[in-house]
């Protein structure tokens, strides 16, 4: 590891979203916490995360989000019927999701005024440290893991690392895109970025995906951020304006990404990861070739 790349322990989760574009069923379950085969679509995130080694993790929560903190806490009477029932498979499961003493905290943001002022709402919880943010909503079908990726370039160069995949040109003006110094090599030296260019305007096709390891200045920058698209405190906004003073490199992280707020990418995802699994894959192929 560089001599200024401070080692990552901590990691934001935003999941105070409502999930309105896979309504109704976000009524009354967080989208975070619904399936993707067999099991919630944030133990994808949660997994990814502590494969890159973090140790804590920090979930900026919002109203009816209580479910979330409770997935991962003991639940005394299923643990007791499946001990009872010799389920122990099932048991041993469940507490490998568990939380340890201390490795997750939970703060509320209270209003919804975007992913910029969800991830500065932890400010007081992450400190002077630099820190990954995951979109809770984002798998990433990856080996090793999304993270993990970029925590090993971020262990070579420090800074800030971002992980971008490539997009068609037509639909670049959906997303927050880099500007790239070059792309020359894995490593891409960033000099811009911009949320949701217009249509033909992008500067390059590379999007950003979801996986973030930031420096802890980002927070003072946020703290003043203007609105901006949407008219939300965009993260992507306060980034461009840290990049003037530090490092940014985007790695085009190896892996398939799923973005479960969405209806068909939800479907999608459930697909993909049940033809996956040694388990089920057979199964599930006989059944959807059936329906097919």
């Amino acid at each position: 590891m560089t001599d200024h790349a401070r080692r990552l322990r901590k990691a934001v989760l935003p999941v105070a979203g409502l999930g309105t574009r896979v309504l109704p069923g976000t009524k009354t379950t967080p989208k975070e916490l619904l399936n993707v085969v067999d099991r919630p679509i944030l133990s994808y995130i949660v997994e990814e995360a502590r494969e890159a080694g973090i140790e804590h993790i920090v979930f900026v929560t919002g109203r009816s989000k209580g479910a979330i903190e409770d997935y991962f806490d003991h639940q005394i009477e299923l643990e007791a019927q499946l001990i009872a029932k010799g389920k122990t498979d099932i048991l041993d499961m469940m507490n490998a999701e568990l939380a340890s003493a201390g490795e997750m905290s939970f703060t509320r943001q209270m209003q919804p005024l975007g992913l910029g002022h969800a991830v500065w709402c932890a400010r007081d919880i992450i400190g002077d440290e630099p820190f990954a943010v995951l979109l809770p909503d984002v798998i990433v079908d990856a080996a090793p893991g999304a993270l993990r990726q970029l925590a090993d370039v971020y262990a070579e160069v420090g800074g800030n690392v971002i992980g971008v995949e490539a997009v068609p040109e037509s639909e670049t003006h959906k997303y927050g895109i880099v500007d790239p110094e070059d792309r020359s090599g894995p490593h891409i030296r960033m000099k811009g970025m911009v949320e949701k260019p217009p249509r033909g305007e992008a500067p390059s096709n590379l999007s950003i995906s979801g996986r973030y390891i930031l420096q802890p200045e980002i927070f003072g920058i946020l703290e003043n951020q203007p609105r901006g698209a949407g008219g939300e405190i965009q993260l992507t906004d306060g980034m461009a304006r840290l990049m003037k003073d530090q490092t940014f490199t985007a790695v085009e992280y190896e892996g398939v990404t799923h973005d479960c707020g969405d209806k068909i990418g939800l479907l999608r995802a459930n697909v993909a990861l049940a033809l996956k699994r040694p388990d089920l894959g057979e199964q599930a192929r006989a059944a959807l070739t059936a329906l097919l």
